[in-house]
């Protein structure tokens, strides 16, 4: 039986607000979800398992409608879902009002449930969070009477305002698989039996890298996962190194060149690093027209010439700063200081006679 392992879908998010891109990744997020519902369909899944933060807030009522009818789509695949921190169910919650699919069964008390089926030999648990944080390591030692094969809990949380989760949580677990949710990278903290799926697409710059769901197989009691790609986009850093001889247009040149081979429709973060010479300086706003460009770091040094200052500023309390890096083979800490002096003595005006 296959199941696909989904979180943090955020429906109703608009990343990056302010960007040009903006209002497309607001609707890329739907249409991730749709495709992955799509797919779901046509591989026959058995058990859809959102382990929370399906929304990015509270849902509104048309939101829920289009989600539901999406679940109807796919009346074979058996769908659980529990509420997470960004979603949690308020009183007036519009999931308090909606009439699932037949084929959705929601989680929405606060203590621990469970639903059963029979016909795939699985129980799955969990519970809903009704209130922003839970401070309480409430995963901690859970232990469970099943007469299920299969037993799984849906969970949501990691950080110290959202249960806390230790590398002893699910030590000894009696789940055969625990489903998280609340940490946007995906990552697997027991081989086929404790994962986060991370979130469906990418909703920062720093969730970097690949984004999407896992999708897994019980065959008997055996348990198989594997993460599975699926975001329109990703978030990526380009790092490129300056010398004496790079100029605006030649850096200009790299960036394009590199966007066009990682991918135009990515979102990039460009790092300027090494040693820039004396009086060059990079127009940082040009590079935002280069393509789809969330943020530019400038962490260059400029190279200072032990020499020309000391031609340049004879008599002076640089030429005595200078003194004290005069011997060959300095460290790269010394180095380092060596610069950070120089740019201070320029700064404070001290390095004249």
């Amino acid at each position: 039986m296959k199941f696909f392992h989904m979180a943090d879908v955020h429906l109703g998010a608009v990343p990056d607000k302010g960007f040009p891109w903006s209002y497309d990744r607001g609707r890329e997020i739907w249409e991730s979800f749709q495709n992955v519902i799509r797919q779901a369909g046509r591989e026959n899944v058995g058990l859809f398992l959102i382990a929370g933060d399906l929304f990015h807030r509270q849902p509104l009522l048309k939101e829920l409608k289009e989600v539901n009818a999406l679940f109807a789509s796919i009346p074979n695949t058996k769908i659980v879902l529990i509420a997470g921190n960004h979603d949690f169910i308020k009183e007036n919650s519009f999931y308090q009002k909606i009439s699932w699919a037949k084929n959705v069964f929601w989680l929405s008390k606060e203590e621990l449930s469970y639903v059963d089926f029979p016909d795939l030999g699985v129980r799955v648990y969990g519970f809903s969070y009704h209130q922003r944080e839970i401070l309480e390591p409430r995963y901690d030692q859970m232990k469970i009477s099943s007469p299920m094969p299969v037993n799984i809990l849906l969970a949501h949380g990691g950080d110290e305002s959202h249960i806390p989760i230790t590398g002893d949580t699910f030590f000894s677990t009696p789940f055969d698989y625990v489903a998280l949710g609340h940490i946007h990278k995906h990552q697997i903290l027991e081989e086929n039996k404790v994962a986060y799926a991370g979130s469906l697409e990418p909703l920062d710059k720093n969730e970097t890298g690949m984004h999407g769901f896992i999708k897994g197989e019980i065959h008997k009691k055996e348990i198989y996962i594997e993460f599975v790609p699926a975001s329109k986009r990703e978030y990526r850093i380009i790092s490129i190194r300056v010398g004496k001889d790079t100029t605006q247009f030649s850096l200009e040149n790299t960036v394009r060149e590199k966007i066009k081979e990682e991918g135009e429709e990515h979102l990039y973060t460009i790092v300027l690093e090494g040693k820039k010479p004396t009086h060059t300086e990079f127009f940082i706003d040009a590079f935002y027209k280069l393509g789809n460009i969330r943020d530019v770091e400038d962490k260059t040094t400029i190279s200072y010439s032990k020499s020309q200052l000391r031609e340049n500023y004879k008599g002076s309390i640089m030429e005595v700063y200078l003194s004290l890096f005069q011997q060959e083979g300095i460290t790269e800490e010394e180095e380092k200081a060596f610069q950070y002096g120089v740019e201070a003595l320029l700064e404070s005006g001290e390095e004249l006679p």
